[in-house]
This record gives C-alpha cells, structure tokens and sequence, in this order.
C-alpha cells in the first residue's frame, strides 16, 4: 500500500472532459494523440507510474484551465495496437489538488500538487453503513429504464458498496460538471448521497419525479 511520502510532487496530467477516476476504481483508456503517447511513454520510465486524470474547464474568456481537483491512477494495465496506439487502464491511487503547472519542454501538461487534503485515500476500502442497497437499485433501475439502458443486475446484485457507488459514478453519463462533484465528495456516504441526487434530478427532469426515501 502506499503512502503519501512514496507519491512524487509532481504528476503528467490527462485532461479528459466527463472522464471520472475514483480511488482503487479501474478506469480503461484508448490514447492515439501523440502527446498522451509520449506522456505514457514517459511514464513508464517511472516507479510509480502515475498519471493525474483532470476535467478541463472553459473559463467566461474562453481559456482552457484545469479543475482544482483531480485523481492520479497508476498504470497497472498494457497493450500497444498495430497501429502504436495503447490501450492502458488505469488504477485510481489518490485524488490530489493542484497547486500550479509547471512549465517546461514536454508536449503534455504538467502540475505541481498537493496529495495532503486527500490522505484517506490511501487507507482502507471505505464504508457506509447506512446504505440501503434495495431502495438504491429500484431507483437505479427506474433510471436505466428512461433510457433504453441494460446492465449485469446479478453484478450490480453482488458489487460491494464501494465498488457499485464509485464504477456507478464513473460509468454514469453525467455532465462534466455532475462527475466532478462527485470527485470531490468527501467520503463514500457523501458520494453516494450526491449519486442519488444525480439520479432523482434525471428521473424529475424526465417527468418521472420519485425521491429516494
């Protein structure tokens, strides 16, 4: 396991617009732009092989900028295509706070962070006690029926709780916005506390206004 002195100050970054990474989440990513080819390459070359995913975000003049808080995932998945594209996955390790970027020569984004806000992360699966499994999937259930959309109940059935909340926060498709509140919620029960909002609020706007009890 590791530990926030064994993380580098510094981390290449991803900016993936509606790309949500959580801690010990797996999230699978094609890269084919030459910059995220030479970013990967350049980070395997690391011990720890940690690349920070991060939501860009227009600002009212326009500018690019990056979210204020992203996840770092560690490379722990391979495969090079015929044409030198990857196909990698990603193992979330620890969201991080990004204090400045940092300039120089690499054709990919660089940041200094700060790992201290987000310590937890690298402790122990969390836990919510007060989940009530059954209520949560008849809600998910009315919600993937709005939308044509199919699943592995059985999986979903048997998923611990950190497992179901934080790949259901991933895989969902939420705004760019949604997925970063749910980034940044503060622990597993406020997560899930805003999934299930996320989830009443589509079910209202589709004229299907049921609230979770």
């Amino acid at each position: 396991m590791m530990k926030q002195t064994d993380l580098p100050d510094t981390l290449p970054l991803f900016p993936l617009p509606g790309a949500l990474l959580l801690p010990r989440a797996r999230l699978p990513l094609h890269i084919f732009e030459p910059r995220y080819l030479a970013m990967l390459d350049d980070c395997m070359k690391t011990p720890h092989r940690l690349i920070g995913m991060i939501q860009p975000r227009e600002a009212p003049n326009g500018e690019k900028r990056l979210s204020a808080i992203g996840c770092a995932g560690r490379l722990t998945g391979f495969s090079e295509t015929e044409d030198h594209r990857y196909m990698i996955t990603l193992t979330g390790v620890s969201r991080f706070r990004l204090r400045a970027e940092v300039e120089g020569f690499t054709p990919y984004r660089r940041a200094h962070i700060d790992w201290q806000p987000f310590a937890r992360d690298l402790g122990r699966e969390e836990t919510d006690k007060d989940f009530d499994r059954e209520p949560f999937l008849a809600l998910l259930a009315r919600y993937f029926a709005t939308r044509d959309l199919g699943t592995d109940w059985s999986g979903i059935k048997a998923a611990d709780t950190e497992l179901l909340i934080n790949s259901l926060s991933m895989l969902l498709p939420f705004t760019p916005e949604d997925k970063q509140a749910l980034l940044e919620a503060p622990s597993l029960v406020t997560r899930r506390e805003t999934l299930v909002t996320l989830l009443e609020i589509a079910l209202h706007s589709d004229g299907r206004d049921e609230t979770l009890q």
